[in-house]
């Protein structure tokens, strides 16, 4: 292909508007070869729940991409998950479709094949499928919460930079789709509307008792129990999050997306001989700089409220919304009246997944992160460590470490259960401990 027609081809994908920068350290050369179909990213879906269904979903229906391979080792999801997707590409007339079906994330890793994965496993799993993808070499989507603990984040943070791969955390909240009021709340709050920003109210909801007590029941025949529990503590098999959304969002409004909380003071009730080990009732407060206060209390309305000087702004989902009132509103109209071509705006993300394959092609930064993400990661892991210690602690954003408590900064991580588990062998194989 000639250079012209490769760049207008990159152009036409991306959109002229995101404009064209120095090409991936890793890029497919599918995505210039002559024949159309073959202009795509070859994506693998790893976890085929709930979550990475819904991911999986979208995915198949962006342009940039198409979906070669399934990953889970549950058997009954992983049919499921290659069910699905072979369904899709034939509903559009494909014929012979075939879509690989993985019970390991190592093997699809191992895949020349495979360009790009998804990770949808469950959150303790994140930060060791997600390093090892960037160590093979593939982008990522992950989602949400980015990690389990804030060593974890910042390991992977720390490969995703080495390996020079584009990672988009799954807080579909930046993007304008399905709910574009984060993105115009936060951004009438960054840009002054409401005056000095003062506090941030943020309701997450709030988890309830099971009623049950915690029993072993007999692993399912199709599911890889040991696996499944990868780096978490080994415990009997029984059946049973949303603080980085909001949190995230919060950061990004008042220009903390790379810094966070000085102090946190965290208090909350966990369950006691419950199959639900979580908190329940809860209270948090962390003080950010320019003395703005980040309160979460279950008790708040799921969303989030900015207060400042000259009035306030809340947003939230609108199937969150139950009192009937608008999910995006204002104090005065004027606070989320359009803003001028002066004014600080989030970059184009017209979806979530679909920012992640324009990046990627492009060589940008997608619209959330790991730099960010893990910021927002490390301000919810910092409560939950405050709500265990039962105290104050105090943060430092430079370092990454809790100030004068050991503590505190023993629990910014865990032992893997087994070494094969352990994210810090991983990154030692690679050469990036």
């Amino acid at each position: 292909m000639k250079p012209q027609s490769r760049r207008r081809f990159l152009k036409s994908t991306v959109g002229g508007g995101l404009g064209l920068l120095v090409l991936p350290a890793i890029i497919p050369a599918r995505l210039f070869g002559a024949d159309a179909p073959s202009r795509k990213l070859h994506v693998a879906q790893i976890g085929c729940g709930r979550m990475g269904c819904s991911d999986l979903g979208n995915v198949l229906t962006e342009p940039l991409a198409r979906v070669v391979a399934v990953c889970d080792l549950d058997a009954k999801r992983l049919a499921a998950g290659k069910q699905m997707a072979e369904d899709y590409y034939t509903d559009l007339g494909e014929s012979d479709v075939n879509v690989k079906a993985f019970s390991d994330y190592r093997d699809a890793l191992a895949s020349p094949e495979i360009d790009a994965v998804i990770i949808s496993v469950p959150d303790h799993s994140h930060a060791l499928v997600a390093i090892a993808a960037a160590i093979a070499g593939k982008h990522v989507y992950v989602q949400k919460p980015v990690t389990y603990s804030i060593a974890e984040a910042i390991a992977l943070r720390k490969t995703v930079e080495a390996k020079q791969i584009i990672l988009q955390t799954g807080s579909q909240q930046r993007s304008e789709r399905p709910w574009r009021s984060f993105r115009a709340a936060s951004e009438a709050v960054r840009n002054g509307r409401i005056g000095q920003l003062r506090t941030i109210q943020i309701g997450i909801g709030l988890d309830r008792a099971s009623g049950k007590k915690p029993s072993p029941m007999s692993v399912p025949p199709n599911l890889d129990y040991e696996r499944w529990l990868g780096p978490a503590p080994e415990q009997p098999y029984t059946i049973t999050n949303w603080g980085s959304h909001h949190v995230d969002i919060a950061q990004w409004a008042m220009a903390q997306e790379l810094g966070g909380p000085l102090t946190i003071d965290a208090r909350a009730k966990f369950f006691q001989r419950d199959l639900v080990t979580v908190h329940g009732a809860y209270h948090v407060e962390l003080l950010y700089p320019k003395n703005v206060r980040v309160i979460l209390d279950h008790k708040f309305p799921t969303g989030i409220q900015f207060e400042g000087d000259e009035g306030w702004v809340f947003c939230t989902r609108s199937e969150d919304n139950s009192d009937g009132k608008p999910p995006l509103r204002a104090s005065d109209k004027k606070i989320l009246a359009p803003l001028d071509g002066n004014a600080v705006r989030w970059s184009p993300s017209r979806t979530h997944h679909g920012n992640w394959l324009e990046s990627i092609v492009a060589n940008r930064p997608p619209i959330a992160p790991i730099q960010q993400s893990a910021r927002s990661l490390e301000a919810c892991a910092a409560a939950w460590i405050s709500m265990k210690l039962k105290r104050k602690l105090t943060w430092d954003v430079a370092t990454e470490r809790f100030v004068g408590d050991d503590a505190a900064n023993a629990l910014r991580d865990r032992p893997a259960r087994k070494p094969e588990y352990d994210i810090k062998v991983v990154m030692q194989k690679a050469g990036l401990a």
